[in-house]
């Protein structure tokens, strides 16, 4: 393996040897910023997953350690975000009881598989598959994600007992214990959540106008969560409140994270394949998209196969260290980019500083309200919710609207894998449906030019014995009939036509079906006494068509350009003719 190849699957290599003072003093400055706000976060994330605290923190080490070997992102934090929290709770509450051993194998073993799929897709280069989701599905998805995390964490700032995956049951559950409602945790939980919804917007704001300088404000909002944690802690502490029915964390290890072996029977594995993968898919879309967009404002580049192997690395990390499946989370990449991360050493230092507080801090978080936790994930979720996206969708594609409801309605009402598969398929049919019926022209002259315009859109020059039709999409299985069909319609009940040419200006390929229909399209054609032609065919499809029969059996011509087909067609301004073809 060449050094070329080390520096690709170890980016490491490539960033470390250019590593200096001015890379490490913004790493450290990043890391310190992150660290702070990745403590009560993780805490909450594994909240969220129906796992011990503990969980987030461990989380949190060993991936993100593993990712700054193998990941191509200099700004991407790595670890437990709410949406995979939340699929991680649907999965593994289906395979084992929450609270119970098993519960905790399921989550380690859901994190190899995930990391697995990564590094399998990585391996075999299928960073393409970021591509199959669209964005209007996406943010449907992750838009109804938000409102379910919110509404699942009511409970713990009410205090009461409920479950459920989805709306209806978690409503259902929440409004029926309702009536035993502990008002010091309401009191707590109520008050931390305005407390932090006021941090995201108004304490900068407040600490730049007692004179506070900008970094330091914006430092001090970044640990906003983490004052909530301390407060809120001394408070049950103070007052003895976690005897009075205020629900706490509780004992929490102090230790490093610890070894652990996920578990690999058969059932188990088969029962969360699927999760795994679909957990796989939503965190790669997250983290690459994340990920491209923090590059691009400094020029940087992702390498989207490498990033799913250093993904994959990550989540078997996890898995192997008490963890459970990671990714790349989109509010703390960005003030870890803001904070001015240069490296990815950066989240190496951010996984010392997590070490540190899991050895040393932990048996300070004994007495923090779950309520705490909860507020912090609410007010971190409810900025994931975006309803404008169903209003931007109507306004511009009816398709794509419907796309996006139905994946927000489907996982409101079935539960976070139905939604992110309705998701996923939804993608794909919407996309099929598309190009099934590609945007397809007749063109003509326009005068004066050589160029060729819509008929319905331009004032162009045509021939009654010449119909040039522009299709534009490339043909394959679903649209090939579609085309085959419209252009024999057309050409039914017009006496005068003599030719007809298929300007391939956006066709960048042709499958076997749509290869057949051309064929079958040339033959009826011909039939009727009209010549079929193909005019400016990409060199890829020209290559393709050659080593067929149909350039052989064609009726007409293929042409270098349009202009060159309309010349020569109509008796115009000769052009060059048509183009030589190999084996005609």
């Amino acid at each position: 393996m060449s050094r070329t190849d080390f520096t690709r699957y170890l980016p490491i290599l490539d960033w470390g040897r250019r590593y200096d003072r001015t890379a490490l003093t913004g790493d450290l400055i990043a890391a310190v910023i992150v660290t702070i706000m990745l403590i009560p976060q993780s805490l909450a994330y594994a909240l969220l997953a129906g796992l011990p605290p503990e969980a987030g923190l461990y989380a949190s080490i060993a991936p993100i350690l593993l990712y700054a070997v193998f990941g191509t992102s200099r700004a991407l934090a790595v670890g437990p975000v709410a949406v995979v929290s939340l699929m991680t709770a649907a999965a593994v509450g289906q395979v084992a009881e929450q609270g119970t051993a098993g519960y905790a194998v399921a989550a380690l073993t859901l994190a190899v598989l995930s990391g697995g799929i990564l590094l399998l897709l990585g391996v075999l280069r299928m960073g393409f598959i970021a591509n199959f989701l669209s964005h209007p599905v996406i943010s449907g998805f992750i838009t109804a994600s938000g409102i379910l995390i919110a509404i699942s964490q009511v409970k713990h700032i009410l205090g009461v007992e409920a479950s459920g995956h989805t709306l209806v049951e978690i409503g259902t559950s929440l409004l029926a214990g309702l009536p035993q409602t502990d008002m010091t945790t309401l009191a707590i939980g109520v008050a931390a959540t305005g407390f932090l919804f006021w941090v995201r917007k108004g304490m900068k704001p407040a600490l730049i106008r007692l004179g506070l300088g900008a970094r330091p404000a914006d430092i001090a909002t970044k640990a906003g969560p983490v004052l909530a944690v301390i407060v809120t802690t001394l408070l049950v502490w103070g007052l003895d409140l976690s005897e009075q029915g205020v629900a706490i964390v509780g004992a929490v290890p102090q230790s490093l994270p610890p070894l652990t072996m996920p578990a690999f029977s058969p059932d188990l594995v088969s029962a969360l394949l699927v999760p795994a993968l679909l957990i796989s898919v939503i965190g790669f879309v997250e983290s690459i998209s994340v990920a491209q967009t923090l590059a691009a404002k400094k020029r940087q580049r992702i390498d989207p196969n490498q990033e799913l192997i250093g993904l994959g690395a990550a989540n078997i990390g996890a898995g192997f260290t008490g963890g459970y499946p990671v990714t790349g989370g989109f509010a703390r990449s960005v003030v870890n980019f803001d904070a001015g991360a240069e490296t990815p050493a950066a989240g190496a230092f951010t996984a010392l500083g997590l070490a540190i507080a899991a050895l040393a801090l932990t048996p300070l978080i004994f007495f923090l309200p779950k309520a705490t936790l909860a507020a912090t994930i609410i007010v971190a979720v409810l900025s994931l919710v975006d309803f404008g996206v169903l209003k931007r969708a109507w306004g511009y594609s009816k398709a794509d609207f419907g796309a996006v409801a139905a994946t927000i309605v489907l996982t409101l009402g079935f539960g976070v894998e139905i939604g992110v598969s309705a998701g996923v398929i939804l993608s794909v049919l919407l996309h099929l449906w598309k190009t099934s019926r590609p945007h397809v022209a007749e063109v003509g002259l326009v005068p004066g030019t050589q160029h060729f315009r819509n008929i319905l859109r331009h004032r162009v020059e045509t021939d009654p014995a010449v119909l040039t039709i522009r299709i534009d999409e490339s043909l394959y299985f679903a649209n090939a009939r579609f085309l085959e069909d419209y252009i024999l319609n057309r050409v039914a009940e017009d006496r005068a036509l003599r030719h007809v040419v298929l300007m391939c200006s956006a066709v960048n390929a042709i499958d076997l079906s749509a290869l057949e229909s051309l064929e079958a399209l040339n033959e009826r054609l011909g039939d009727l006494d009209i010549r079929l032609h193909l005019s400016e065919v990409k060199g890829p499809v020209t290559d393709r068509l050659t080593r067929t029969h149909f350039l052989d059996a064609l009726t007409g011509e293929v042409f270098l350009s349009q202009y060159d087909a309309w010349a020569s067609l109509t008796g115009g301004s000769q052009g060059p003719g048509p183009v030589p073809v190999a084996g005609r």
